[in-house]
Parts: structure tokens; sequence; C-alpha cells
């Protein structure tokens, strides 16, 4: 399985929860987010990432099994830091885990993981994770107390949470641009991964896009939404273009 570096080039993956979501909203198999993961293949996409939430309310067991035994590509599972989900991730072993905060009552993840405050917990999540040779990734804030929890913990990978720059505009949208750079150059300073996602769109992509140290992004449900203007494979393949453009 290989992976484009940084260097080569800024890595897109593709987030089908939410094909799942529509799937689940009237039962049966359709639309079929394994199905939407091959198409964001062939338009592009590096990897496939999936939420088993605790309560299967969109992504299901069945379909990490069938994404774990038919994708050619990484596939990156989302998981709350939880003994069932531990038990999950290493009977499947997938290429990565990407640890999440997760609250039943949310409608998506609505904010960075507080790896620092959560150290005890965490610790042996990313030990076993990692033991099994599944890349660990922690979902966080840009911002160092974040990272140098993660170094702690032996994390080789951090997401950073990117909700409150899509939200944001103007001079406020600069200023956490300006914080996504600088935590990105500190993370890959320390010999950290960075990665960046949530509410990314065609719209404001770019300038995150654009962040030399960042090695993926992570985009999932504003495609998903795209698609039925569009078609899953063009809102997938213009987005890729979009990144390589403003990655030039």
């Amino acid at each position: 399985m290989i992976l484009r570096g940084a260097q080569d080039g800024l890595r897109l993956g593709v987030n089908v929860d939410h094909v799942a979501t529509i799937r689940n909203a009237r039962g049966g198999d359709h639309p079929d987010p394994v199905r939407a993961a091959f198409a964001a293949a062939d338009a592009g996409a590096d990897g496939i990432t999936a939420h088993l939430r605790e309560d299967r309310r969109h992504i299901t067991d069945d379909d990490i099994h069938r994404l774990m035994e038919r994708l050619t590509i990484p596939l990156n599972l989302e998981m709350a830091a939880t003994e069932e989900m531990l038990e999950i991730a290493l009977r499947h072993r997938p290429h990565a885990a990407c640890i999440v905060p997760e609250k039943r009552e949310e409608r998506t993840t609505e904010g960075g993981l507080d790896a620092a405050g959560q150290h005890d917990q965490l610790a042996p999540f990313v030990a076993r994770l990692n033991e099994a040779s599944i890349r660990v990734s922690l979902f966080i804030e840009p911002e160092p107390r974040q990272i140098e929890a993660a170094i702690h913990l032996g994390a080789p990978v951090v997401e950073f949470h990117t909700g409150l720059y899509a939200h944001l505009e103007g001079e406020a949208r600069t200023a956490e641009l300006r914080r996504l750079a600088d935590a990105a150059a500190l993370a890959r300073k320390n010999g950290i991964e960075p990665h960046a996602g949530h509410g990314l769109t065609f719209d404001n992509v770019a300038p995150v896009a654009a962040i030399p140290q960042l090695a993926e992004l992570n985009i999932g449900h504003f495609l998903v939404g795209e698609a039925i203007f569009t078609g899953f494979e063009a809102s997938v393949t213009r987005m890729r273009a979009l990144m390589d453009e403003a990655r030039g």
C-alpha cells in the first residue's frame, strides 16, 4: 500500500459517513458507502475515512468489514477511545485510526479532543494501536498544548479541527488560518505528521491546502452534499483539483 508523502503532494481522505446517513434514513442498502468509497478512489481520493460511532447512526460494523475487505486504498477508522472501538480496530487492523471526541447528543464532531487533559485515559489506547501497527491520529484543536500532548502520547499523526476556520470570516478567519499554519509547522518540527479537516468546502479549502506542512485533508459532508447536484465523482474530482492548485 503506497501513500504519497507531503513532499509529493497533499493527500485527500474522503469521509463516506453521510452516504450511510442517507441510507439509514430510510433503511435498506442504498446508497452504499462502499460504492461511494470506490467512486472517491476513482476520482482521486488517496484514502477513505469512516467513523464507527457508538450508536451506529451512520457507518455500521458491516460497512467497516466490507471496506476492509474490498478497499485498495487506505482506510482511516475514526473512533472514540472506548474498549469496544479498540477491539474493533484491533480485529480489522485498518491503515489508520483517528481518535475523536464523541458525544451521543451531537450531530457531528463539535471540536477537538482534549489530549492534554485526557492523557492518562488516552495513553493505553494509543499504545495498543501503535503496537498493532495501526497509524494513530489524534483529532485536536490547533493548539501547542494539544500538540505537546500528542508528542508525549506517542501519536505519529494529528488532525487539526478546521471547524472554527470554516465558520469565521474576514480578519478572524485569517487569524485562525495563521493558527492552523503555526500548529502544522510545530507538529512537523516535532516529527508529527499534521492533517486537517472539518467544514472544508470548495470555497474555503484553498488557503488550508496551501499550508505546506499539511500532509492530508479529510473531507466528507460537503462532498456528499455537493454530489446531490453534480455526482460523487465530480464532487471529489473538483476538490482534488482545488487542493492540487492551492499546493502548486
